[in-house]
Order: C-alpha cells, then sequence, then structure tokens
C-alpha cells in the first residue's frame, strides 16, 4: 500500500469514527428526551443516557449483525418481523445491567428501541453515516487477514444498470450537477462515457436478456403474442420470464461461475440472486442454488434502523409524488398522466424499498468477492413513464440512485478484492403525449374499429389473375402518384364498408381488438396478429380480408411506420409518404419512411422481421423530430420500446483502463464487449451447459 492510499484510509477511518461519536451523542439526548417524556422510563443519573447510548450501540452494531449472520433464514424473517419486540428485550435487560435505570414493561422498552432507532435512522441519514461501511471495514479486514490468495483474484466487476437512462439525459445531468458522482468519476479521467444503439425492441427484457446471455432473439417487446400458443408473453410475469431465460440461456451468462443478479428480470446464469423476475418459479420448486431471496436482503430487514430508514424514506416518496402530482395538475402541465390511487405507494416501492434492499444485497456481494454482479435501479424509469424525462421529480430520484452508487463506490474500496464499477441502460426515454390522450382513441380500439366485428371473411385461394394489390400501389407511388397512403386508399376505396363501431355500437376492447384479431402495445410499439391464418399473414391477405385497415394506419398522425410481408417482396416498411423494400433497400415514393429513425433503423428492422413470432404488423410511432416527442401507445408520458428519439440510446459509463469499445449496436453487440472486458481481466469462459 502506498503512502496516498494508507493517508486516505485514515482520513475516512477519522470522518466515520467522528460520524459514530455524533450518533452516539444524539442518541444519548434522544434518550434523556425519552426521559423526560415517557413514563415507565427513568435515568435519574447524568451519565446514563450515555452509558446507556453505548451500549444500545454495541446492541445494534456488533450483537445484532451477529445474530442475522449466523442465525437460520427462517428465523432472520422471523427476527426482522418482530425486531423491536426483540431490542425492546434487549433493553429490559440493559435496564437490569446499568445500575440505576428503570424499564417499566416491555412495551416501554419496545417504545424506547423505536425512539431511539428513529433518532439512529435520522441522523444517519443527515449526517452521511454509513453503516454498511464501518461492517464493510470490520468484514474486509477480516478476510484479507483469513485469505491472502483471494488479492491475486482478477478484479471484481460491477454492472450497474439505471433503467431507462438515455445518453442525451446522462450528459446533460453530469452538466447540470444531478449526478454528482458520475460527474467526478468523468471529470477526473477515471471513467469514459458513451452511447450505444439499442434495439428496434428498446425495452428492458430484450437488453438485459442480450446483455446477460448474449441474445435476445424472438423478443419483441415487453409483452408480446405468440400465436402458436395462443399466449400473450409478458417479460415481467415470473412464468414467462423463467420461459425466455430458457429460451436464451446457455450457461454462459455473464454472471455464471459465482457471480450475482441483484433486482432485475433475468438471472444471468449467476448463482446468487434476489428481487429477479426468472428466478422466482425455479426457487418455489427449490431447484436453483445459492440466495433464495439474498442474504442482504435478510439482513436488511432484521435490523431495525434500516427497517424505519426504508419506511420513513418510503412515506416521505410517497408525499412528494402526491406533491407533484397536485403541481403539475394545477400549472397545467402537458402531457401528464393519473398519479393517484395506489401508484404513489407503488413508485416508493421502486424509488425507495427496492433500491435500498438492492444496495444492501450489492455490499454485501462485494464483501463476499463475487466476481461478477449485476444490479438494476428501476426508480428513473418507473417515474419517467409517469412525469417525463426531466422533469424535476424524475431528475430528483435520478440524484438519489447517484448517491447510492457513491455509496457502493466506498464500499468497492473496503472488499477484499478490487472492483470495477460500470454504470449503463438499456434504453432511453422518448417523451410525448400518449396515443389515447391524443387521439381520443387506443390503438386497440383503432384497429378493431378498423377490422369489424364481424370474423375475417372466409379464406380463400387467391387467382394469379386477381394480381397483387400492393404491387400495383407502389408502380403508383414510385411514378408519381402522390403519397402511398392516398394510392393505399385509392387501391380499396371502392368497395369499403362502414366498420366504424361493433355489433355493440361501442369501440372494441384491447388485446382482442376484434374477432380474431389480437392486439399487444409495448411502449411506442403495437404488434397485430390475425388469429385465424397460421403463421405470418401477408399484406395481399391483409388488404382483401380488412381493406380500411393498412390505409388508415399509414395515413393516421400517430403512426410512423409499419413493417409487414409479401408473398411476393418480402419485408416492406411502409410509411404515409413511401415504402421501404427491406430485401433490396429500395425507396419507393416521395419519402424514405426510416428517414427519422436513425442509420441502424432498416438494419434492426430487417432483423425484427426474421423473428420466429414476428407480428403480422408491427407499427411504431410517430416520431416528430422538430419537437423530438412521439406519442406512445401506453398511457405514459415517457415510454420506450421502439424507435425515434432518446429511446433508442442507451449509456454506457466504463473504467477508463479498460479498451474503448467500438461503436455499439444492439444490446448483443452490449454484451461481447463486457464478454472481451471479463476475459481481459482475466475471468474464465464458463462451460456451455450440455
Amino acid at each position: 500500500m502506498n503512502s496516498g492510499e494508507g493517508s486516505g484510509r485514515l482520513v475516512r477511518g477519522g470522518r466515520v469514527a467522528a460520524r459514530v461519536v455524533a450518533v452516539w451523542v444524539l442518541v444519548a439526548v434522544a434518550l434523556h428526551l425519552l426521559d423526560v417524556w415517557l413514563s415507565g422510563f427513568a435515568l435519574p443519573l447524568w451519565w446514563q443516557p450515555t452509558a446507556m447510548a453505548a451500549v444500545l450501540g454495541l446492541l445494534s452494531g456488533v450483537v445484532w449483525p451477529l445474530i442475522v449472520r449466523f442465525a437460520p433464514r427462517g428465523a432472520v424473517l422471523v427476527l426482522g418481523l418482530f425486531s423491536f419486540q426483540l431490542i425492546g428485550a434487549g433493553v429490559l435487560a440493559i435496564s437490569l445491567a446499568v445500575p440505576g435505570v428503570v424499564v417499566a414493561n416491555l412495551r416501554t422498552a419496545v417504545l424506547v428501541a423505536v425512539g431511539v432507532a428513529v433518532v439512529a435512522g435520522a441522523v444517519s441519514t443527515l449526517l452521511g453515516v454509513d453503516e454498511d461501511e464501518i461492517f464493510a471495514r470490520r468484514a474486509a479486514r477480516r478476510l484479507r487477514s483469513g485469505d491472502r490468495g483471494r488479492g491475486e483474484e482478477p478484479p471484481g466487476v460491477l454492472l450497474l444498470q439505471i433503467d431507462g437512462l438515455g445518453h442525451d439525459t446522462v450528459r446533460r445531468a453530469v452538466r447540470d450537477g444531478t449526478l454528482p458522482t458520475l460527474a467526478r468519476w468523468l471529470a477526473g479521467g477515471t471513467h469514459t462515457l458513451t452511447d450505444w444503439h439499442c434495439d428496434w425492441s428498446s425495452q428492458t427484457g430484450a437488453s438485459v436478456c442480450a446483455l446477460l446471455h448474449g441474445s435476445n432473439d424472438d423478443i419483441l417487446g415487453f409483452r408480446w403474442y405468440e400465436k402458436d400458443r395462443d399466449h400473450v408473453m409478458a417479460c415481467a410475469h415470473p412464468t414467462d420470464a423463467a420461459e425466455i431465460e430458457r429460451r436464451h440461456s446457455t450457461g454462459q451468462g455473464l454472471l455464471a461461475g459465482g457471480g450475482a443478479a441483484r433486482g432485475g428480470l433475468f438471472t444471468g446464469d449467476a448463482d446468487h440472486t434476489s428481487l429477479t423476475m426468472s428466478a422466482v418459479p425455479l426457487l418455489t420448486r427449490g431447484s436453483r442454488k445459492g440466495d433464495t431471496i439474498g442474504a442482504g436482503y435478510y439482513a436488511y430487514f432484521a435490523n431495525p434502523v434500516n427497517l424505519l430508514r426504508t419506511l420513513g424514506s418510503s412515506l416521505v416518496d410517497v408525499l412528494r409524488e402526491v406533491s407533484a402530482s397536485v403541481r403539475q395538475r394545477r400549472a397545467g402541465v402537458v402531457p401528464r398522466v393519473g398519479r393517484g390511487g395506489l401508484y404513489p405507494f407503488a413508485r416508493a416501492g421502486t424509488t425507495v424499498i427496492a433500491r435500498d434492499l438492492v444496495v444492501s444485497a450489492l455490499i454485501g456481494d462485494m464483501l463476499e468477492g463475487r466476481p461478477v454482479v449485476y444490479a438494476d435501479f428501476l426508480g428513473y424509469d418507473e417515474v419517467a413513464h409517469h412525469t417525463g424525462v426531466e422533469r424535476f421529480d424524475a431528475l430528483a430520484v435520478l440524484r438519489s440512485i447517484d448517491q447510492q452508487i457513491g455509496r457502493l463506490h466506498r464500499a468497492a474500496r473496503l472488499a477484499p478484492r478490487r472492483y470495477h464499477l460500470v454504470v449503463l441502460s438499456d434504453h432511453g426515454v422518448t417523451q410525448g403525449e400518449a396515443f389515447t390522450h391524443r387521439f381520443g382513441e387506443s390503438i386497440e380500439q383503432l384497429v378493431g374499429r378498423l377490422c369489424g366485428a364481424q370474423p375475417p371473411r372466409a379464406r380463400r385461394k387467391r387467382s394469379p389473375a386477381e394480381g397483387w394489390q400492393l404491387g400495383a400501389t407502389i408502380a403508383e407511388a414510385s411514378t408519381g402518384a402522390g403519397p402511398i397512403a392516398r394510392a393505399l386508399r385509392a387501391r380499396v376505396g371502392a368497395a369499403r364498408p362502414d366498420r366504424s363501431r361493433t355489433e355493440s355500437g361501442k369501440p372494441a376492447g384491447p388485446a382482442r381488438a376484434a374477432p380474431g384479431v389480437v392486439v399487444v402495445v409495448s411502449g411506442h410499439v403495437a404488434m397485430v396478429s390475425f388469429t385465424e391464418h397460421e403463421g405470418r399473414v401477408p399484406i395481399e391477405v391483409i388488404e382483401r380480408e380488412h381493406p380500411d385497415l393498412l390505409p388508415a394506419l399509414v395515413d393516421h398522425p400517430g403512426v410512423g411506420f409499419m413493417l409487414v410481408r409479401s408473398d411476393a417482396r418480402g419485408a416492406l416498411v411502409l410509411g404515409r409518404d413511401g415504402v421501404r423494400d427491406l430485401a433490396t433497400d429500395e425507396v419507393l415514393g416521395e419519402r424514405d419512411p426510416l428517414a427519422d429513425y436513425g442509420p441502424h433503423a432498416a438494419d434492426l428492422i430487417r432483423r425484427t422481421d426474421g423473428f420466429a413470432h414476428c407480428p403480422d404488423i408491427l407499427i411504431n410511432s410517430n416520431y416528430r423530430p422538430a419537437t423530438d416527442d412521439a406519442s406512445p401507445f401506453e398511457v405514459h408520458v415517457g415510454s420506450h420500446g421502439g424507435l425515434g428519439g432518446g429511446q433508442s440510446r442507451g449509456f454506457l459509463i466504463y473504467p477508463s483502463e479498460l479498451p474503448d469499445p467500438p461503436e455499439i449496436v444492439g444490446a448483443e453487440q452490449l454484451h461481447r464487449v463486457v464478454r472481451d472486458w471479463l476475459t481481459g481481466l482475466g475471468h474464465p469462459v464458463p462451460e456451455a451447459r450440455v
């Protein structure tokens, strides 16, 4: 250890000692006030509050962690539920050990324990006291003295994902002081910031599966319909998440070989998981080794100070959400969505409770020296959906995540092995007024209205004499007959039945928009499937059976482009003013429908067209570059899942000593970049599962 490292540790040690003394003094003051206010509790001598504060500190800081560490898992959960009763029993025992202290009964002792925990939690938060750091210092020293060989292991890697944070937003947040920890890294040159281009399905399921397992083949959205199984897959459903992982895992995930996954959708073949969606079915069957919920989870809730601090912070966040919602309504801010009901509590679950549990587990992972650890911080994405990309309450959540990254950075210095911290996002977010609010009906209702309530017409073979409707349409568009929308309407307008309503007289509902028609939305994309036909339904059949559908969709101001497939020409991208033939990249009509969606749009769409469960029509919302907005098909303010704007650009902040990556297009390439880093650091590639 060089002198700089030694002096740095002395400074940190001095700060921790000063903070511990501050907590000790203030808890002693709190005990004195409880003596005044609480009947049945008495500290008659001047020195008793100080002595009792010291003993309580030893009880909560030394004895309690040892109980949690060595107690069986089920017992630890019970300890968490009854922690204040047990601490109260400890207070009763202390009253017998400290002469003159009076505690009337267990109820009084529990009230004293709660009061002390509230004060300790508040002071720890205000002064930045990091109990995990104190424990980490002690544990790291023990590990170093007991296992000198660990210092020869390759550096560990923490992959910290800030869900939904786009590249442009992170640049502005670093510049404006919202992300001070990341700003210090970048200003100091220890880390480098770059961007990466998401897949067409710019959402967590596709990005994280590819990042951790190296593949996101056939993941079309956060949810999508599989016609052959008549099933809507949902990445956030435990059974579906487990099935998605089964399809993509080879046993060589980034986290295989002793790694950990915290707070995400997929395990990455980790041995240790907590709050991970795909692991839930396996855990209920007892078929996965490692943590069931996570050692950090148990230890966190078993500590009464942590419990009170998290619950108190959650209550503050609920009030903050209610206040922000009221301010938006009073100011007439648009776009906005409803934020009442149970949402304030759901928000606190992601912005506070899940965050604190994940950080606690990550610190435990570093103390155990696990080689690669992945975690997903969900809070920013959750709030951006409801409030917007860079509005004040979304940025406040972002700052709180940055503070937790700072905690992890400090704790990493005390781990038994060196750790590299990599911070990244799975996608960005594009803001806009929800399609439903802007146009008065959802995309599901629109498709249902255009398809009508009657079952699709009876299928029949098309004779060669009938020709190909779209072929003539493209010919007209390419010879200057006008935009593709007008050409389509001219082609099918002669016999257009009135299908503005269903048989019941009401707009068709979501999902099964009409008999034989299923619509599934995922942020800025909508997927239409015709269930009366097996496999992919070509545009020729769609035009014949639902002549209103394509003309109305392609001409709709909320629709940017659509992917369809033709028997004669293959994959086609339809836009209001032109068609792009993906087989030849020829643009027919007045304008390339992908002109506003980035240089990689055609390749990403071409790849999606090859997915086994690609829907019959895949619709992307209309992105307007002039205002940088698009109308998501879900009722969100900030959303993602498609192409256009910030949703397509994630960010990557990595240690500058690692090799600079090439341009990253797609999450599978992001996986290869991280895998190369791990290999370069000395982490072996796991054996593929047979």
